[in-house]
């Protein structure tokens, strides 16, 4: 009787040398010191260390963040990158990368994010700049199964952590975070202000401009304080705004002539879906002036089940924004948008953003700064150096596709050649994206 083994026949030995695993992954380190960030790092962290140390900072950080970005969830999974020296080169070992993580401070996380925004200023100058700036804040639950130091029963029975983070959405870049304990509130408004201010260092001086940045947020960001801090730093708003029992009266009352089809995200009339204005039929007074609100109202889809706010058949939601110019539809098209912050928030779990390693509070939160920094480097790699499906694929997939690729390297006339399979149906991207990062300028 014949056995399905896949194997059959085959012999398996480990014999040779010079074979990598990981061909495509180099490419994260490599554009971190194509922009400057290794070096910078290195030079911003350098009182650390009384002497010239074995393993410079910057390199001990980027090649943490290239952990997550292929795969890992803890620091010994630098291991992965240390036994493949022909690659990567020297890699410090996971004790020496703790201990770094446990020596960063306050002052030195000012530091860190203060190079990412100079690599995020040099990736825009080199072509990652976005045509719009749109902010999209939003928090979600962590769970941990250990006492760690900050971590707090949370409002859905679990235990943990609730951190505040702000998303560019154009490039999914990670512009700033806030580790919370899990009893945090969802609508904090001093939370809410403190990300804004880390977020605007983030962003190079000429994309602060008056009135170019739209800041979006769910009801939890729908708070008069974050509205006026909002106006005060001249950004535009666009929040969510409950559905209460004055807001049902009004949009039931409104004239249907006031309804408006909305939009699908195509841009096309979406079937079964309208919004009106109800600035004029709500006290607003306590918001800032020029504050609209808008109402979305539509049918539900086949089996879903009515809210107690929901009235005549249809499921009501609002929003308020101080954008004046587009048409209603627009705006709230615009406004609804905002739930791809989810696809980041997703995004930042691949990168081990549920998995805080350490027992001390401020351990993780370097922990959530090293996280900011993966997804960073991630977005400037799908911007300057992928194209493609591959420019818009996540982690999980460019590891299976692109990172995770087995190549050999070999020796001759004192030059290296990475070789890569023939048959790998992702080779020529991969060799496209080794061109592209090569023709991104060295660091001067």
């Amino acid at each position: 009787m014949k056995h399905a083994s896949r194997l059959g026949s085959l012999q398996i030995t480990a014999d040779q040398d010079a074979l990598v695993s990981r061909s495509g992954t180099v490419l994260v380190p490599e554009l971190a010191t194509r922009l400057g960030l290794t070096n910078s790092l290195s030079y911003a962290l350098s009182h650390l260390h009384s002497r010239s140390p074995q393993h410079a900072p910057g390199q001990v950080l980027v090649d943490l963040a290239t952990t997550l970005i292929d795969g890992g969830e803890c620091v010994s999974d630098l291991d992965a990158l240390a036994c493949q020296p022909n690659l990567f080169g020297q890699v410090a070992s996971h004790s020496t990368a703790s201990r770094l993580l446990h020596a960063l401070g306050s002052r030195e996380l000012e530091a860190l994010r203060a190079e990412r925004a100079k690599a995020r200023e040099r990736a825009w100058n080199q072509g990652a700049r976005p045509d719009q700036i749109t902010l999209d804040f939003d928090s979600h639950l962590v769970e941990v199964h250990t006492e760690k130091e900050g971590a707090a029963p949370n409002r859905k029975g679990g235990f943990g952590f609730h951190p505040l983070a702000c998303y560019l959405d154009q490039t999914t870049e990670a512009l700033a975070a806030k580790l919370r304990p899990g009893n945090a509130g969802a609508n904090d408004a001093d939370d809410h202000i403190t990300v804004l201010d880390q977020v605007l260092l983030q962003l190079p001086q000429d994309a602060r401009k008056d009135w170019a940045i739209l800041a979006r947020a769910d009801t939890a960001g729908g708070t008069h304080k974050f509205a006026s801090a909002l106006r005060d730093r001249k950004i535009r708003f666009s929040l969510g705004y409950p559905v209460q029992e004055r807001i049902g009266e009004a949009a039931i009352s409104l004239p249907k002539r006031r309804w408006k089809p909305a939009l699908d995200s195509d841009g096309k009339p979406r079937e079964g879906a309208w919004v009106a204005e109800l600035t004029d039929r709500v006290d607003l007074s306590g918001w800032p002036e020029g504050t609209r609100l808008i109402c979305r109202k539509e049918r539900p889809h086949p089996g879903a089940q009515l809210r107690f706010t929901d009235t005549d058949g249809h499921r009501y939601t609002c929003f308020i924004t101080d954008q004046k110019t587009r048409k209603l539809a627009e705006l709230e098209l615009r406004h609804r948008m905002h739930a791809r912050v989810e696809d980041r928030i997703f995004e930042s779990d691949e990168l081990a953003g549920v998995h805080f390693p350490f027992q001390d509070f401020a351990a993780n939160e370097t922990w959530l700064e090293l996280v900011l920094l993966a997804q960073d480097l991630l977005a400037w790699l799908r911007s300057l150096v992928l194209d493609g499906e591959l420019a818009l694929a996540r982690p999980k997939r460019l590891r299976h596709r692109l990172l995770h690729v087995a190549g050999r390297i070999t020796r001759s006339a004192r030059q290296r050649t990475l070789h890569l399979p023939r048959s790998w149906p992702w080779a020529r991207e991969l060799l496209r994206a080794f061109e592209r990062l090569r023709a991104l300028p060295a660091p001067g």
